[in-house]
């Protein structure tokens, strides 16, 4: 997975009163899936106001994994992003920000939560994109040069924390995304859950949508907002590489997430009535506070200039 892997320090084993809780929801997001279009006849999600902050994990300074092919996590995890981005803002949902940071690893958590709480989105979604434990990693030879792989693990997964301000949405809205992936094709990887996995194992929270439990997370536990990490895929699969790669893949994707963040906007209370005015000057003036460059909505992979500590597209 994205080198985030290695600031673990610790399995989250869910305590009973967590897990008699998490299985509790069960009902609500069933309820939430099955009914979604019959509860839209009577609420309507408020798209223009909601806030979707699309994060782009690593930063060209540190950027995560390696692909199989050389190309590194988080030149992937921009293209899928900027394509996320796009979609919503053709659905409807005009204020998402899509969020680059750069500087060092560390640094730049506590840049983008800080950045993400201040422009006070309904949602964060972390975009990375996963590799596996050294141990499984094999040598090959691509295009003349050395490289790493494995074949052995493939499909998508997604994280939440218990640490998180608002598990229960995080999780709502980690279900809703996981379906969205299933209804087209897409499957998430089950080896987290494995003893083999050793430090990275996982609790799996829903086995029906593939979100596991991520406690140590740094960008899930500090936002302030429902927030669930998406590994699209491994980088490090040659097959699955290759897919992940093309625009039809992306596009499967992203259409996943507009659905969820549609539905999970129909489900959430109407928080913005008396406030959509102060939020919208906030998240302007957070805008402005320092120079940034606009991030051109391309599918390229040329990763952004780092001469600004964050750039945030702003709609």
């Amino acid at each position: 997975m994205s080198r985030i892997m290695t600031c673990s320090r610790r399995i989250a084993t869910a305590p009973l009163v967590a897990v008699l809780s998490l299985l509790s929801l069960g009902a609500s997001w069933a309820e939430t899936s099955d009914n979604s279009a019959r509860r839209s006849e009577g609420s309507s999600c408020a798209r223009a106001n909601f806030r979707v902050v699309l994060d782009v994990g690593h930063t060209a300074d540190a950027p995560g994994a390696m692909s199989a092919r050389g190309v590194n996590e988080y030149e992937f995890n921009l293209r899928l992003a900027k394509q996320i981005d796009q979609t919503l803002v053709d659905a409807g949902f005009a204020k998402t920000v899509l969020m680059v940071t750069g500087g060092p690893g560390i640094r730049s958590q506590y840049e983008r939560v800080a950045r993400a709480n201040n422009l006070s989105a309904d949602l964060l979604l972390s975009i990375h994109h996963d590799s596996v434990p050294n141990p499984f990693l094999q040598k090959w030879e691509y295009d003349g040069k050395p490289a790493i792989f494995s074949d052995r693990f493939k499909g998508h997964s997604i994280f939440v924390s218990d640490d998180n301000i608002n598990l229960k949405a995080s999780l709502q809205f980690g279900h809703l995304l996981g379906n969205q992936l299933k209804v087209r094709g897409l499957q998430y990887t089950p080896h987290y859950t494995e003893k083999f996995m050793g430090k990275y194992q996982r609790n799996l929270l829903d086995a029906e949508a593939g979100v596991y439990r991520y406690d140590t997370l740094f960008v899930l536990k500090k936002s302030r907002m429902p927030a669930v990490l998406l590994e699209a895929g491994s980088i490090v699969n040659r097959d699955e590489e290759l897919l992940l790669g093309t625009p039809e893949r992306q596009s499967q994707i992203s259409a996943a997430v507009a659905d969820a963040v549609e539905s999970f906007c129909v489900a959430q209370p109407n928080r913005h009535a008396p406030q959509v005015a102060q939020s919208a000057r906030r998240a302007r003036h957070v805008a402005h506070a320092r120079p940034r460059h606009r991030v051109k909505r391309t599918a390229d992979t040329a990763p952004v200039t780092t001469a600004v500590q964050l750039n945030i597209d702003v709609h």
